[in-house]
């Protein structure tokens, strides 16, 4: 059966924790002899929708140490990019290909090409989800309480979007202590809040206030108010999100041994203080960089059984 990581739920509880595991022994085993190339003889094409940094460059280079080949494609330069069927796109790249990671716009379009797909389908970004992300996030947050993420306390402060979407989920399957500060109106996925909750795991809570939110909690993290796509929004996020920026004194709020997360790019001023992301309870450059083992470890995972 071909496995798919469309969400965190694909993983379920125990792949997710197996996932984390194996991608803090392949940090270990970076640049060494008996670090595994189970890719080898494969390629993973990269479909790219959306413009990329870190998707992009994490996903080449895990595959490449893997034993793999990637394959990048920017779709506006294929035949997607003129409006081919993406069932008609799942299916040739299923002759070609051992997996493909798709970033892209509408969360549908990540869900049609794996229902096409004889290969695994990873989802690189939604609108809705961002799973590999949160993969990184979760890594960073063990590195940070020796291995520990049942009854840590997170706080979200910003957008409902994907990331707030993918923590969620993320707090169902291995019971954080989630505390979302949104505005009205730019609130969570009620199906992301729903599936969450019905896991029976952690505690999820959502306010319009930030410094409830922070208030003790260990993990505290955030994102750009406007989103690829959303920059004709920019101003009106502007004005909802007055007051909900990460700054040295509302991390005076959380716990004292509380770290800093975010999924970059920053708009420093805005969403996050300088002062914050640059400074010591930053774990934002950690967490770039365990994209890069986590996904090798899911690549792993997904590509056992394929």
């Amino acid at each position: 059966m071909t496995r798919h990581l469309l969400t965190l739920l694909d993983l379920g509880a125990d792949g997710l924790l197996r996932v984390l595991e194996r991608a803090d022994e392949l940090k270990r085993l970076r640049g060494r002899p008996e670090h595994p190339r189970p890719l080898e003889g494969r390629t993973v094409a990269i479909v790219l929708e959306k413009a990329s940094t870190r998707t992009r460059l994490s996903f080449e280079v895990g595959i490449h140490e893997l034993g793999g080949l990637p394959l990048t494609l920017i779709a506006k330069d294929t035949q997607l990019g003129r409006g081919e069927p993406i069932e008609d796109m799942a299916r040739m790249l299923s002759g070609y290909v051992h997996a493909v990671v798709y970033r892209t716009f509408g969360h549908e379009k990540v869900e049609a090409l794996a229902r096409a797909s004889a290969i695994p389908v990873i989802n690189g970004l939604s609108d809705q989800y961002h799973p590999c992300q949160l993969l990184a996030d979760l890594m960073t947050v063990r590195e940070a309480t020796a291995g520990r993420l049942e009854g840590v306390s997170v706080a979200w402060v910003g957008d409902g979007n994907n990331m707030a979407n993918s923590w969620i989920l993320a707090a169902g399957l291995v019971g954080l202590d989630l505390r979302l500060a949104c505005p009205e109106g730019y609130r969570p996925l009620d199906a992301a809040l729903d599936a969450a909750r019905k896991l029976g795991r952690g505690r999820i809570r959502v306010t319009d206030d930030p410094d409830e939110a922070v208030a003790g909690a260990l993990v505290v993290t955030t994102d750009v108010w406007a989103s690829m796509g959303q920059e004709e929004e920019a101003s009106a996020r502007e004005r909802a999100f007055d007051g909900y920026i990460v700054n040295a004194q509302r991390m005076g709020r959380a716990d004292p041994a509380a770290i800093f997360l975010h999924c970059l790019p920053a708009h420093r001023g805005e969403e996050v203080s300088a002062d914050v992301i640059d400074g010591p309870r930053s774990r934002v450059w950690n967490e770039a960089e365990n994209r890069l083992h986590s996904q090798k470890a899911l690549l792993e995972h997904l590509l056992a059984v394929s």
